[in-house]
């Protein structure tokens, strides 16, 4: 039996398309759909508003609603929910409050990229069917950590939609997503990238773990383990345990920033694409990473299991960095310091320079140009 930190196995490195996900074929539809949708804004001319169109290809949608900017987006949570159903089934622990966190935080998270408060959340929870809601003590605990969450984030529970899909979502599984509006007052707190200039720092904040992006990846390690989900990591957790570390809520961050009148000039959810996500605004800027916040164990795992390269690793995980901040220079530390007094650790760590478009991170040997992130 193989050590659970040795290399990858013989069967070779672990690629991220070849566990279904492969953004080559997702974001062309992506962009496709970006620019069909972009059509139809003039609907909201009869309303006397008007969408803020550098808000397209962003990390949630914003329209100008006159006094103030309205912003909203749908985020599912993806397969997480596969591993804490295994998790249930091994050890007889239900992890569905955390996964309920999860869940809000992708979409919470994306919405305060653009400097919107988070004012109302709605669920959606799509089982095989309507067996899944008979389990009282699972169903009790979604409920419980989706009340939390929102509590946590200052946002409203609206209402949402439950459905049983039998035939389309497996027996015995369930697809939960969320949706969140939320409101940009005053308008100048609108980030959307317009004051981002040379000369700016980047801050990192410190994830959780893996948080809910790439989770296709670890299920499939967790395949190549002889103890599976069970497999004891370096730190004591059990690997399964581990990958189930609730997303980091990063909406008190972001309010602790409008309460000192510090305006991020960009933002950046480190989610999918992982590192990659620090060239998603359409500038022509370069960026430079100069410190890497610690790897948590359970990424530092998958990366030795799956055989990933550091820029495979970090342009498709997280890698200890969940979400960055661009601020002017003269506020960086203020903004460290604010994150850390929200219990989120926070880093000054880059700058961003003058182009051509890239990112390189020295101590890491990555270097990626414009190529590397095609989202609009």
């Amino acid at each position: 039996m193989s050590s659970p930190n040795s290399a990858a196995s013989n069967d070779g490195p672990l690629r991220y398309e070849a566990t279904g996900v492969d953004y080559t074929l997702i974001d062309p539809l992506k962009v496709a759909a970006q620019r069909a949708a972009a059509s139809t804004a003039s609907q909201l001319q009869q309303h006397g508003m008007h969408e803020i169109e550098s808000s397209r290809g962003e990390s949630a949608y914003v329209v100008d609603a006159g006094p103030f900017l309205i912003a909203s987006i749908v985020e599912c949570l993806g397969t997480k929910a596969l591993v804490a159903d295994e998790m249930h089934r091994l050890t007889g622990r239900i992890h569905y409050g955390a996964i309920a966190q999860d869940t809000l935080a992708m979409a919470v998270n994306d919405l305060i990229t653009v400097g919107a408060t988070p004012l109302v959340v709605q669920a959606y929870w799509a089982a095989g069917g309507s067996e899944w809601f008979g389990d009282a003590a699972r169903a009790a605990a979604l409920v419980q950590g989706w009340r939390e969450a929102c509590e946590r984030c200052g946002v409203a529970w609206g209402g949402g939609e439950t459905p049983a899909l039998a035939g389309i979502v497996e027996a015995g599984r369930i697809d939960l997503a969320a949706a969140c509006t939320g409101i940009v007052n005053p308008k100048t707190r609108l980030s959307l990238g317009d004051a981002l200039r040379a000369g700016d720092r980047i801050v990192l904040l410190a994830s959780s773990g893996i948080h809910a992006n790439g989770l296709s990846l670890a299920r499939s390690v967790a395949t190549r383990l002889p103890e599976g989900y069970l497999t004891p990591l370096d730190d004591g957790s059990l690997y399964g345990e581990a990958l189930l570390a609730p997303t980091v809520l990063y909406a008190p961050v972001m309010a602790a920033l409008h309460a000192a009148d510090i305006v991020p000039h960009y933002c950046a959810n480190i989610t999918g694409h992982g590192w990659r996500k620090l060239l998603r605004h359409p500038g022509d800027f370069g960026y430079r990473i100069d410190v890497v916040p610690p790897v948590p164990p359970v990424l530092d795992f998958i990366r030795t299991q799956a055989g990933h390269d550091a820029a495979e690793a970090y342009g498709t995980l997280n890698m200890g960095a969940g979400f960055a901040l661009f601020v002017a220079a003269s506020q960086a530390d203020a903004v460290v310091d604010l994150a850390r007094a929200c219990g989120v650790p926070a880093w000054n760590a880059g700058e961003v320079g003058p182009g051509p478009k890239r990112l390189s991170v020295p101590s890491l040997g990555i270097e990626w140009d414009a190529s590397e992130l095609q989202l609009r």
